[in-house]
C-alpha cells in the first residue's frame, strides 16, 4: 500500500492491521507522517485581511488551532543567508509533513516586521476525528440525566460567585472514549462546536510533536520542540480568542479570555469565587486543577491561620503574667545572675536581665497554647489531604480525566525519537521498541542519582560554611557591638545572637536563591537523560528531584537551628569546638525558638517578595518594552501578531508554582510549633496568589496549550511525606527546642519535695534550677574573657551561671549532668512517644473514616459506564442486522441469478 492509500484511508477512518500496523498509533506514524517520494507542499501565503480580531483564515470559514512563527531566511544579509539554508528545509520539510498528515495551513508576514512570518494551522473534521480516537478524547454522548444535590450554603456562596448572566453554567454530560464508527452514537449538536477551541489545539499540538522535519540515514527526526530549539521556529501557540480587556464583536469568537479577565483575574473580582469551569475549558485540566488546589488549599488555610492568631494573641496577653518571665526581668533576681561568657575570650560576662525582652517575646510563641496549635496542625493537615482527595474526585469525573493516565496519555516525542532497541512486553507479550536496553537504564538512573546527592552533599556544605560564618562573626559581634554606643538605645535588641542569626539568615537566603537557579538547568539536564516515557512520568521525575533538592534548600538552616544548634556545646570550662577552632555555637538568651521564628520569617517573607518579582514583575516589564519598541507602528496587527507580543509560560509551565506552593505548604506544617502565625502569612500570600497568578496567566502570557491532568501529580505523594514528617518534627521542637517540658518537669516534680522547697506546686524559682553554676577559676587560658563588665567584682563574683542541669562546683560529680537532667530527658522522649502514636491514631481514624471519592460520585460514574456499555451492546446490535440484511439480501440476489442460470 503506498503513502497516498494510507493518507486516504486516515481521512476515512478505516485502520487496516495488516496493511499500516497493528495499532492507529502506528497508523498515524508510519502512513500520514512521511512524504518520500512526493512533491512537498507548501503552505499559501496570504495578506492579512486588515481584521484585527478574526480567528480565521482569510476565508473566515477555517478556524486557526494553532500558529507557527518563524523568520524568513531570505530576508538575512547575502553572506549569512546560507547558514540559515538547513533551517529552511527543515522547516519545509516540517511544513509539508503537517500538511500531509492533514493539517491545512496558511502563511502571513508580520505587519510590523516583513522579516516574520506567522504559519496558521487548522485541523479539519476528518482529522479531528481521527486524532480524537487515537488520543481516545472524551466526548458527550447524552446529557447528564442525575439532578446534583444542592448544598445548603448556595445562598451564601452565590454572592461570592462570578456573574451568571455572563459565564453561564456549563452543561453536564455523560461521555465515552471518541469512535467513528460510532459517531451516531455522540451527541453532535452543531459539528462546528462539537471539538471545543482548547481541544482543537490540543489535537493540533499532538500532530505537531510527531511531524518529520528531517531524514538522514534513514532514522526519521520529528517534534516541534526540537525546531524550537534549533532557532527553525521562534515560536509556537494557540490563540488567544480576544483582547483580555476589550469584548470581540466577532459572533463567532466566545470571548472565553475577557470573560476571565473580568470576572476572575481584575483586582476588583478579588472577593470571587473562581469560575473553574471556564478556566479549564479555556487553558486545559492541567492549568484548571492546579487553581482548584490553590484555592481548596486556601481555603484550609483560613481555619489553620484563625487558630494560630488566637495562639499568637494567647501569647501576647500572658507575656507579662509569665513567672519565669518576671524572674528573669526583676532586678533582685535576673539582674544578680551572672552569667558566664558564650565565647572565648571576646565575650564577657553579662547579667541575665539583659534579656528581659527576649524573654518576653519567647513567651508570645512558647506557651502550652502552642502544644494545642501543633496538635491541631496535625489534624488539620490530615484534613486538608483527605478532603483535597474527595473534591479532587469529583474534579476528575467531571472533567473526565478519571481514567486519563489509563488510555490517552501518548508517549514523548524525544522518547519515541530513541526507541531503536527490541524487548517483550510484560503484559501484552509483544515485541516492543524501547530507547535503551536494562543495564542502559540502569546506567541513566544511577547517574541521575548520583548526580543529585553530590547537589544534596553541596547544599549541605554550604549550610556548614554558614555555620561557620555565624560562629566566626558571633565572636566579632561579642567584641565590637558592646563597644559602640550609637547602639545603647537598642541595647536589648541588637543583641550579638540576635546580628548574627540575621546576617546568616540573609546569607542563607541569597545562597538558597543561587543555588535554585543552577540546580534547575542540572535537574532538567539528569532528567532528560534519563528519558521518561510520557509527559507525566517526566513531570514527576522532575518534580521529585527538585523539591528533594528545594527541601535540603530550605529547610537545612531551620532543622540546624531547631534540632543542633545550642544541643552539643559542653560547658564553660570544657566547650566543644568545630573543626578544633570554633567554639561551638550556643541559642540566643531568649532560647533558639526565638531564632528558629527569625530564619522563617526571612526565608518566607524573602522568597515571596523574590517569586513575585521573578513571576510579575519581570513578564510586565518584558511586554511594556515589547509595545514601547512598537507602539511607533500605527498599524492593525492581528490576533496572532498581538499573542506573539506576549510572553511563553515556559516548558514547565506550572511546575513552579506548584513547587512554591508545596515549600511554602512545609514551612506552614513543619515548623508551625515556632511561628503559629506561619498559616496566617501563607494565607494572606494565597488570596493574593490566586489573582495575581490569574492576572499573569490571563493577560501576560500566551495562550497554554491545553493539557489533561488527572491529579496534581508527583506533589499529593510529596504532600503526604510532608505531612507524616511534620508530625515528627513539631513534636521534636517542643520537646527540644522549646522550654515547655523543662518547665513542665520542674512544675510537678522539682517544685516540691524532694527536690524542691516549695510546699505546692508552682514555677517560681524556675529560673535559678535551670541555671547551673561554674567557678571562673576553671576557666582556662583559651577561654577566660579578656575584659570585665565595670560592674564585675572579681573578688566577690566568683562564679557565673550557663543554661544546663549540671552539678555545681565542689560537688563529687561536679560539671557532670545532674538528676534534672535525666528527668527532663526521659520526659521529652516519652512526650514524643505519646504525641506521634496519639496524633498517627487521629490521622489513621479521619483517613479511615473520610472515603477518597463521595457517593453520589460513584453514583454518577457507575451512570456513565451503564449508559456507555448500553450504546456500545446497542451500536454492535444495529451493526448485526444491517449485516444480516445485506447478507439476506446477497443470498436472495444469489438465489435468483443461479435460478436464471439453471433455467
Amino acid at each position: 500500500m503506498s503513502t497516498d492509500d494510507c493518507s486516504g484511508l486516515a481521512m476515512e477512518g478505516v485502520f487496516e492491521d495488516d496493511a499500516c500496523g497493528e495499532t492507529d498509533q502506528t497508523f498515524i506514524e508510519s502512513c500520514d507522517a512521511s512524504i518520500e517520494g512526493k512533491d512537498m507542499p507548501i503552505p499559501d501565503l496570504v495578506e492579512f485581511n486588515n481584521d484585527p480580531g478574526s480567528l480565521f483564515f482569510n476565508d473566515g470559514e477555517r478556524r486557526i488551532d494553532f500558529v507557527l512563527v518563524y523568520e524568513d531566511e531570505d530576508t538575512k544579509d547575502f553572506e549569512k543567508r546560507h547558514q540559515f539554508q538547513r533551517r529552511k528545509r527543515r522547516r519545509q520539510y516540517f511544513e509539508a509533513s503537517l500538511m500531509n498528515m492533514g493539517l491545512e495551513l496558511e502563511a502571513t508576514k508580520s505587519v510590523l516586521n516583513e522579516k516574520v512570518v506567522f504559519v496558521k494551522g487548522h485541523t479539519p473534521w476528518e482529522v479531528l476525528c481521527t486524532y480524537a480516537e487515537v488520543m481516545h478524547i472524551k466526548m458527550p454522548i447524552q446529557l447528564n440525566d442525575l439532578t446534583s444535590k444542592t448544598s445548603a450554603f448556595n445562598c451564601f456562596t452565590k454572592l461570592f460567585s462570578p456573574s451568571e448572566d455572563l459565564i453561564h453554567p456549563e452543561t453536564e454530560y455523560f461521555t465515552a472514549p471518541f469512535e467513528k464508527e460510532r459517531i451516531s452514537q455522540f451527541y453532535i449538536k452543531d459539528q462546528e462546536q462539537f471539538f471545543t477551541p482548547s481541544m482543537r489545539s490540543r489535537i493540533a499540538s499532538y500532530i505537531l510533536t510527531r511531524a518529520d522535519y528531517e531524514t538522514r540515514d534513514n532514522v526519521r527526526k520529528f517534534g516541534l520542540g526540537k525546531l524550537l530549539d534549533s532557532g527553525v521556529y521562534k515560536a509556537a501557540y494557540p490563540l488567544h480568542d480576544c483582547r483580555f480587556n476589550v469584548k470581540s464583536e466577532d459572533q463567532k469568537c466566545p470571548n472565553e479570555r475577557y470573560l476571565l479577565y473580568r470576572e476572575w483575574a481584575h483586582p476588583r473580582s478579588f472577593y470571587k469565587l473562581q469560575p473553574l469551569d471556564l478556566i479549564r475549558k479555556y487553558y486545559g485540566e492541567k492549568v484548571g486543577i492546579y487553581f482548584a488546589w490553590l484555592a481548596f488549599y486556601t481555603k484550609m488555610l483560613a481555619f489553620a491561620a484563625v487558630v494560630g492568631l488566637g495562639c499568637f494573641i494567647f501569647g501576647y496577653q500572658t507575656k507579662e503574667a509569665s513567672t519565669w518571665s518576671k524572674e528573669v526581668c526583676d532586678p533582685q533576681i535576673g539582674g544578680s545572675i551572672i552569667m558566664c561568657p558564650q565565647c572565648d575570650r571576646e565575650c564577657t560576662y553579662w547579667r541575665l536581665n539583659s534579656t528581659c525582652e527576649s524573654s518576653k517575646k519567647l513567651c508570645i510563641f512558647d506557651n502550652f497554647g502552642t502544644l494545642v496549635f501543633a496538635v491541631f496542625m496535625a489534624v488539620w493537615v490530615t484534613l486538608f489531604l483527605e478532603f483535597w482527595k474527595r473534591y479532587q474526585a469529583e474534579l476528575e469525573y467531571e472533567w473526565d480525566t478519571a481514567t486519563f493516565l489509563e488510555q490517552e496519555e501518548q508517549p514523548r516525542p524525544e522518547y519515541e525519537a530513541k526507541c531503536i532497541h527490541k524487548r517483550v512486553n510484560p503484559v501484552t507479550q509483544d515485541i516492543e521498541l524501547v530507547p535503551y536496553s536494562n543495564c542502559g537504564k540502569c546506567i541513566r538512573v544511577s547517574c541521575g542519582i548520583g548526580t543529585v546527592l553530590f547537589w544534596v552533599l553541596l547544599i549541605i556544605a554550604s549550610v556548614v560554611g554558614v555555620i561557620v560564618y555565624r560562629l566566626a562573626v558571633f565572636f566579632a559581634f561579642s567584641a565590637h557591638l558592646s563597644n559602640l554606643k550609637e547602639l545603647e538605645p537598642f541595647r536589648e535588641y541588637v543583641t550579638p545572637q540576635m546580628a548574627t542569626s540575621v546576617t546568616a539568615s540573609i546569607i542563607s537566603f541569597v545562597i538558597i536563591m543561587i543555588l535554585n537557579t543552577v540546580y534547575e538547568k542540572v535537574a532538567i539536564w539528569i532528567t532528560d537523560f534519563e528519558l521518561p516515557r510520557t509527559k507525566t512520568d517526566y513531570e514527576n521525575s522532575l518534580t521529585l528531584k527538585m523539591f528533594l533538592f528545594q527541601f535540603v534548600n530550605y529547610y537545612s538552616s531551620c532543622f540546624y537551628i531547631a534540632f543542633f544548634k545550642g544541643k552539643i556545646v559542653g560547658y564553660p570550662g570544657d566547650p566543644v569546638y568545630w573543626l578544633g577552632k570554633y567554639r561551638n555555637e550556643e541559642c540566643d538568651p531568649g532560647g533558639c525558638l526565638i531564632e528558629l521564628t527569625t530564619q522563617l520569617t526571612i526565608i518566607m517573607g524573602g522568597k515571596a517578595v523574590w517569586n513575585n518579582i521573578q513571576e510579575v514583575l519581570v513578564p510586565w516589564i518584558k511586554n511594556l518594552i515589547g509595545r514601547c519598541t512598537t507602539k511607533a507602528h500605527e498599524k492593525v496587527t492581528p490576533r496572532w501578531e498581538q499573542d506573539y507580543q506576549l510572553q511563553p509560560l515556559g516548558k514547565l509551565g506550572l511546575f513552579y508554582e506548584y513547587l512554591e506552593m508545596v515549600i511554602q505548604f512545609g514551612f506552614v506544617t513543619l515548623f508551625v510549633a515556632s511561628f503559629p502565625l506561619a498559616p496566617l502569612l501563607a494565607l494572606v500570600n494565597n488570596l493574593f496568589e490566586i489573582r495575581v497568578d490569574a492576572w499573569k496567566i490571563t493577560t501576560q502570557f500566551r495562550r497554554v496549550v491545553p493539557e489533561k491532568a488527572q491529579d496534581i501529580g508527583a506533589w499529593q505523594p510529596i504532600l503526604q511525606g510532608v505531612a507524616i514528617l511534620a508530625v515528627v518534627t513539631n513534636a521534636m521542637i517542643i520537646a527540644f527546642t522549646s522550654d515547655m517540658i523543662p518547665r513542665l518537669v520542674y512544675y510537678w516534680a522539682f517544685s516540691v519535695y524532694p527536690y524542691g522547697d516549695y510546699g505546692n506546686h508552682t514555677m517560681e524559682g524556675y529560673i535559678n534550677n535551670t541555671l547551673s553554676i561554674f567557678n571562673i577559676s576553671d576557666f582556662s587560658n583559651d577561654s577566660k574573657p579578656l575584659r570585665h563588665p565595670v560592674w564585675f567584682d572579681s573578688e566577690r563574683d566568683t562564679t557565673c551561671r550557663y543554661r544546663d542541669f549540671r552539678y555545681p562546683p565542689g560537688h563529687p560529680r561536679q560539671y557532670e549532668y545532674s538528676i534534672y537532667y535525666w528527668h527532663v530527658i526521659a520526659a521529652k522522649l516519652a512526650f514524643i512517644i505519646v504525641v506521634e502514636h496519639i496524633v498517627y491514631l487521629a490521622k489513621f481514624i479521619l483517613s479511615y473514616i473520610i472515603p477518597d471519592v463521595p457517593a453520589v460520585v460513584k453514583q454518577q460514574m457507575k451512570r456513565e459506564n451503564y449508559l456507555t456499555q448500553k450504546r456500545l451492546h446497542e451500536s454492535q446490535l444495529n451493526l448485526k442486522k444491517h449485516v444480516g440484511h445485506i447478507a439476506d439480501k446477497i443470498i436472495k440476489d444469489t438465489k435468483g441469478t443461479f435460478r436464471i442460470m439453471t433455467d
